[in-house]
């Protein structure tokens, strides 16, 4: 393409740069992605930016939605979502696929399309599959739009923790046990399967973690005592991921690190800890968004392990191909060791959030994260880099 089909920067345009934020989306952290987008409209500087919330249903379709955050918050319990937002029941946002236009337009049937004009920069605040899995980002690079957060290799490894493992280990980070048990393998044999993880529970005891394994949150996740919980853990799982990773208990403390992408490389956050929450098994869901169990920030760690942490999270960050931001998570195991449980290529970003909390206790209050965040992605070109 040659430069003059390139697409005018704002400036030359002389306009502010235009994000719009995507959320929503069709995975089972819908809610939590309409919350977050919530945090975010209510932080990005409009003096400096001009701003296009665009929601997606659960059903798939891209709507034009209002821009109001108070309405994207969890009030008495009640989860938000993009169909309560929308502007129409029926219109839907196009983004171009050509990178020479980076035009968004709205339809409605019987009318005449509209174009809202170009963007700039994608803030896409999705989480969970068809969105932090690398199906968007493939989207925005075909688009040719910049995007925040990482580009699709990162995003689909982050996203799928059997593959995150065996790139963590392929670059020599530790990481706990675990078996994988793929779609093919329990629909063949049941029998074989579940024999499986019997006896990956007789080698390491139990109990067990069953997990979607393509899934954030905490959701779809059961702690197993025996197995006589198996069946309706296994279930619970594959209602959101029909691939499914059984993990070992590590016993240890949960730690976890953020790691921002600046002009010179990345670095780490100060540390916190994830402590025992006492009305729940685990950080589950409910721990997490509904009663707001919190983490401690910073977590107390000698000065050596809150350096080694931070490189291990920077490491991984690296390992896995990474931009913008990640947060990693971590057990410091009761021989001192970290070892690295997974990564969050977009984490969660409420105003609860431990990403953006740890990130505060580091000297970057919310709003300026959020801009340095867009700023990174206006630096990056779309396509191989």
């Amino acid at each position: 393409m040659s430069s003059e089909n390139l697409p005018q920067t704002p400036e030359q345009q002389g306009r502010k740069p235009r994000v719009a934020v995507v959320f929503g989306g069709r995975s089972s952290e819908h809610a939590i992605s309409v919350v977050t987008a919530g945090a975010v409209l209510r932080s990005i500087d409009r003096s400096k930016y001009e701003v296009l919330p665009i929601g997606i249903t659960t059903d798939g379709r891209w709507a034009l939605t209002a821009d109001e955050p108070d309405r994207m918050a969890i009030a008495d319990r009640r989860l938000p979502s993009v169909e309560e937002l929308a502007d129409s029941e029926d219109g839907a946002v196009v983004l171009s696929v050509d990178p020479a236009s980076r035009q968004v337009v709205y339809t409605e049937p019987g009318a005449v399309p509209k174009a809202l004009g170009e963007v700039d920069v994608v803030f896409p605040v999705l989480h969970g599959p068809y969105g932090e899995d690398g199906t968007l980002q493939g989207l925005l690079e075909l688009s040719g739009v910049p995007y925040v957060g990482s580009g699709v290799l990162a995003s689909a490894v982050g996203q799928d923790k059997d593959y995150m493992k065996r790139v963590f280990t392929s670059f020599g980070l530790r990481v706990g046990p675990y078996v994988t048990i793929r779609p093919r393998e329990w629909e063949a044999d049941r029998d074989a399967a579940e024999a499986r993880i019997l006896d990956f529970a007789a080698e390491h005891g139990w109990p067990l973690f069953i997990k979607p394994a393509r899934a954030g949150s905490s959701i779809g996740i059961t702690k197993v005592d025996d197995a006589s919980g198996l069946d309706a853990a296994v279930k619970e799982a594959r209602r959101h991921d029909p691939k499914i990773i059984v993990e070992a208990l590590l016993r240890g403390r949960e730690i976890e690190c953020g790691v921002l992408e600046f002009e010179d490389g990345p670095r780490a956050s100060v540390p916190a800890e994830i402590p025992p929450v006492s009305s729940h098994d685990f950080y589950d869901f409910e721990a997490k968004y509904i009663d707001s169990a919190s983490g401690i920030v910073p977590a107390p760690l000698t000065p050596e392990q809150t350096a080694e942490v931070q490189r291990l999270a920077i490491e991984a960050f690296e390992a896995a191909s990474c931009e913008g931001l990640v947060r990693a998570d971590f057990f410091l195991t009761e021989d001192g060791t970290f070892v690295i449980n997974e990564i969050n290529t977009m984490p969660g970003f409420t105003p609860i959030s431990m990403y953006p909390l740890m990130w505060q206790k580091s000297g970057i209050e919310y709003p300026e994260l959020v801009d340095s965040l867009i700023q990174a992605a206006l630096r990056r070109s779309t396509g191989l880099r």
